[in-house]
């Protein structure tokens, strides 16, 4: 089992920038696909990020593609989603998860895709 914790998440104004971590327990990471996913209140969860285990070929929602980048650290068993340019829409609890297989563009936009999720940070955006 992978547990996953989430931190970083806080109230920040638009424009502003903040850093989510998510860190990896129970077993190494390394060889998983890795995503972030958010839901605002009222509407349904949506694929925000996502990167395979060796950190290459990153992508992204539209809505955030030159906005939000997404990291990991292998050694650490911990994936980043560096947020700048915030906007009010960004406002969302943010969750953190994990497949453990590859998974390409298409499939890992996916949530039904990941096996491991963890509890959400929130993230608020005011105007």
């Amino acid at each position: 089992q992978v547990q996953l914790v989430e931190s970083g998440g806080g109230l920040v104004q638009a424009g502003g920038s903040l850093r989510l971590s998510c860190v990896a327990s129970g077993h190494t990471i390394s060889r998983y696909t890795m995503g972030w996913f958010r839901q605002a209140p009222g509407k349904e969860r949506e694929f925000v990020a996502a990167i395979i285990w060796s950190g290459e070929y990153p992508y992204y929602a539209d809505s955030v593609k030159g906005r939000f980048t997404i990291s990991r650290d292998n050694a650490k068993n911990t994936v980043y989603l560096q947020m700048n340019s915030l906007k009010p829409e960004d406002t969302a609890a943010y969750y953190c998860a994990a497949a453990v297989r590859p998974l390409g563009a298409v499939q890992g936009t996916r949530g039904s895709e990941y096996n491991y999720w963890g509890q959400g940070t929130q993230v608020t955006v005011s105007s």
